[in-house]
């Protein structure tokens, strides 16, 4: 007989209440639940990383009025940003940001950027081709 409000009804059977369920049914429930969460996590994180990309292109871009498009300055007042270490421009900006680099207006612009948004800033120029 078939209880009234069944807690799981599968290829097995119905079971009266959750403790009823054999182990091998709720790892194998697990197991396919992971499996299902998995690649809608990846599409998450790979559209995360992609929005990153984008937002630090648009911000780069706008780097580009002092030191040149893709961070090659056509000026010699201004350094070219493009192919300089990640780690070294990435310093500078944090200092600019503290106000502990001297500047005319880079310590402005980059109080405006989070850590996170420097760094990614960093990284884009440490990859761009002089």
């Amino acid at each position: 007989m078939q209880p009234a409000h069944p807690v799981c009804v599968g290829r097995l059977g119905y079971f009266k209440d959750a403790a009823s369920i054999p182990e091998g049914v709720t790892h194998m429930k697990n197991k396919l639940l992971g499996l299902l969460i998995a690649p809608l996590a990846l599409v998450a994180i790979s559209a995360t990383a992609q929005n990153h990309e984008a937002q630090t292109r648009v911000t780069a871009a706008s780097c580009a009025t002092c030191h040149g498009t893709g961070g090659v300055s056509t000026q010699g007042v201004f350094i070219t940003l493009a192919g300089v270490d990640r780690a070294q421009l990435l310093e500078k900006l944090l200092a600019y940001k503290k106000g502990t680099l001297p500047a005319t207006v880079m310590h402005q612009h980059a109080k405006g950027y989070s850590d996170d948004e420097l760094a990614r800033l960093a990284d884009f120029f440490s990859r761009q081709k002089r």
